[in-house]
């Protein structure tokens, strides 16, 4: 079981702090298009689970980017409810589309008075820009969580004491990985 207060503390030893997430669990495909699926009733309690964890460890972001998907738009919606009028949100058409690059591309816009931000987004993107930025030094078990992909609802928490347009390749240290189960109060 994840200690969350050990994530917590390690995560505020860091000046900035990203959290990048995989939307949670979303309907299989039907006869909609990719985009527009939305989450299943495991997936709002999922969103439920990791909002919530968020709140009670104050890694409340200031700013959050999330893809402009349905399931990505009703995770973050979900978490909302648990964050307060305390972060900035813009929907990124791009984070759907636009591959590690897009995320690399939102750091690269931030200022430096922006401390915690978090980015919603999809698969193989979101655990590939986690491995791309995560410092070979890390936790080797947490490293190998990204190798495999992240399941619905899992988010990665990555520090490092430069602005975030600054980051480079393997310049952050990879705090956690936590599943919507890790959550769980």
């Amino acid at each position: 079981m994840v200690n969350l207060s050990k994530v917590a503390k390690k995560t505020k030893s860091y000046e900035y702090q990203l959290i990048i997430m995989r939307h949670a669990n979303a309907e299989s495909k039907t006869g909609k298009a990719d985009v527009d699926r939305e989450l299943t009733d495991k997936g709002f309690k999922q969103a439920k689970k990791v909002g919530k964890a968020l709140a009670v460890m104050s890694l409340i972001p200031d700013q959050i980017r999330c893809s402009g998907a349905t399931r990505t738009r009703q995770t973050l919606e979900r978490m909302l409810k648990y964050f307060g009028d305390k972060p900035s949100v813009d929907y990124r058409k791009s984070l759907y589309e636009g591959g590690t690059q897009a995320i690399l591309d939102e750091m690269g816009h931030m200022k430096p008075k922006t401390k915690r931000l978090m980015i919603v987004g999809h698969e193989p993107t979101v655990s590939s820009a986690a491995q791309w930025l995560a410092s070979p030094d890390s936790d080797p078990a947490t490293l190998n969580v990204l190798g495999l992909g992240l399941s619905t609802g899992s988010l990665v928490i990555l520090g490092s004491d430069k602005p975030f347009a600054e980051w480079g390749l393997r310049d952050a240290e990879l705090v956690a990985a936590l599943t919507p189960k890790d959550c769980a109060a």
